[in-house]
């Protein structure tokens, strides 16, 4: 598998939770790296949080949302969602690409990293992360027994910090 930046590697990871912190309103998407011990969280959106939590409980909607209308339209011309990359961040903003297989040929196609997860988990594609993001802002859960205890070491957290905060502690 390439890597998106010259010089860089890939780490595949697989969604481990979305929790939400219900003091601030927040919601999170913590990736768990696929052959490591590092956690990348990642806030997000309600809406996008209520669509990978139903996804993740194998819980089917009544009516399609947005991500089973998208994977829904794929299908219909036969196209196949190979993987979706987290690409970059920037100025606190992650960046993803959804890589769409038609034809034999791929587009990588810009998104939100919530939306790309929402449906990569309905399309069963794998998800992939530049290894300078875990590295720079992956973080090791160890010291969390409980989903309480994460929410309030998230809670007191801005996304900038992780970079610099022990999460082994």
């Amino acid at each position: 598998m390439r890597c998106w930046k010259k010089g860089c590697r890939i780490l595949e990871v697989f969604v481990n939770a979305v929790i939400e912190d219900q003091q601030w309103h927040t919601y999170v998407v913590l990736l768990k790296e696929k052959f490591g011990e590092r956690t990348l969280p990642i806030w997000i959106g309600e809406s996008e949080a209520m669509a990978i939590a139903l996804t993740l409980e194998g819980v089917k909607p009544k009516r399609p949302l947005t991500h089973d209308l998208l994977k829904s339209i794929l299908d219909a011309f036969q196209a196949k969602v190979s993987k979706i990359g987290i690409v970059d961040l920037k100025e606190e903003t992650y960046y993803a690409k959804i890589f769409v297989e038609l034809d034999s040929k791929v587009f990588a196609i810009d998104a939100r990293p919530s939306d790309s997860i929402a449906l990569a988990l309905r399309t069963k594609s794998s998800i992939w992360v530049n290894d300078e993001i875990i590295n720079h802002n992956g973080i090791v859960l160890q010291g969390d027994k409980t989903v309480d205890e994460l929410k309030r070491r998230l809670r007191n957290t801005k996304p900038e910090s992780f970079g610099e905060i022990d999460f082994n502690k």
